[in-house]
């Protein structure tokens, strides 16, 4: 009887706000460290472009703007992310398993791993392609921060339905802007091992998506009709 009644109140804590927020403190901890790393290079960068624009606009290098703008999407994109953990939902469902966990801790986290990694000497095309996915994945992942809102996860949960803004085009914006991101950043440190890890990041991504759609689907029977109307990733294609 006792057993029983703790397990009752354990799982009746797993299902109030202060649980979830104490289960995403950890990534809150992350995403605010990361920004705050970013922050004085953000600042720099800025200050540098408006040295030129005040000065001598017409000497502005172009790699130098997007390299701006790609920083400044990013910390937008890790505040973005601070908040709506710390605001995000209670989740109604989630995956049972270790596996679903895994892949969906590895998807997120093994990008680090870029960090290892010696970046490389880029012709100014290719600098300039990988400022630009970087930049274009940045903000998409942004856009869908922005619609998914409060029910953003990083395990496969299902918190509500979310079918509007880019979902109504593709199921998993957000992961299709992050991959695009990182395969910018992949070419900056364009090696074997860069493209070996960009593929296990895409590889666990793509894990990740199956669980999440299993999970909304025992959530939502609307999921279903959505699937059937909608791609996973790229409209047409996949």
């Amino acid at each position: 009887m006792a057993i029983a009644m703790v397990t009752e109140r354990l799982k009746a804590l797993r299902r109030t706000k202060l649980y979830d927020l104490f289960a995403a403190a950890p990534l809150i901890a992350w995403y605010g460290f990361c920004a705050a790393q970013l922050l004085p290079s953000v600042t720099q960068q800025v200050a540098l472009v408006n040295l030129f624009v005040r000065t001598d606009p017409s000497v502005l290098p172009a790699t130098l703007v997007l390299r701006t703008v790609s920083q400044v999407s990013t910390l937008a994109f890790l505040a973005l992310l601070v908040v709506m953990f710390t605001a995000r939902r209670i989740p109604q469902r989630a995956t049972p398993g270790l596996y679903p966990r895994f892949a969906a801790l590895a998807g997120t986290f093994l990008s680090v791993g870029f960090l290892l990694l010696p970046p490389q000497e880029l012709s100014y095309a290719f600098y300039l392609t990988s400022l630009l996915l970087v930049i274009a994945g940045t903000l998409l992942a942004i856009c869908a921060l922005l619609v998914l809102g409060r029910s953003i996860s990083i395990l496969p949960e299902a918190r509500r339905l979310v079918t509007s803004g880019p979902y109504a085009i593709v199921r998993h914006p957000l992961y299709l802007g992050e991959i695009v991101a990182l395969a910018g950043i992949a070419l900056q440190y364009l090696s074997a091992w860069a493209l070996l890890l960009l593929a296990l990041v895409s590889a666990f991504q793509l894990q990740r998506m199956k669980y999440e759609e299993l999970v909304l689907l025992q959530s939502f029977p609307e999921y279903e009709d959505y699937m059937a109307r909608t791609a996973r990733l790229v409209p047409g294609v996949y």
